[in-house]
């Protein structure tokens, strides 16, 4: 099963960690320092340049940024799309 994160970005929801709002990159101290350490390391893939992201997603390779919310993820990943039958 996969997710599409925006753009043209599809990922495997098993490889899913954290899918978090990106407006608690500015309120949270840690959650700023974590997107500072993986964009330094190179982890981070934005999936769509033009747009402002509005959520992050952790996965077991890569952090991306989406343009999409966390709620509307959080919604395709709960789909019955989603889900074996």
């Amino acid at each position: 099963m996969y997710l599409h994160i925006g753009g043209d970005v599809l990922i495997p929801v098993r490889d899913i960690v954290a899918v978090i709002d990106y407006d608690n990159v500015d309120k949270s101290q840690i959650t700023d320092e974590f997107i500072k350490l993986v964009d330094m390391e190179g982890l981070i893939e934005q999936t769509d340049d033009e747009k402002d992201p509005k959520s992050f997603i952790i996965t077991n390779k890569k952090v991306y940024l989406s343009s999409i919310s966390s709620t509307t993820l959080h919604k395709r990943s709960n789909s019955n799309k989603f889900h074996a039958k």
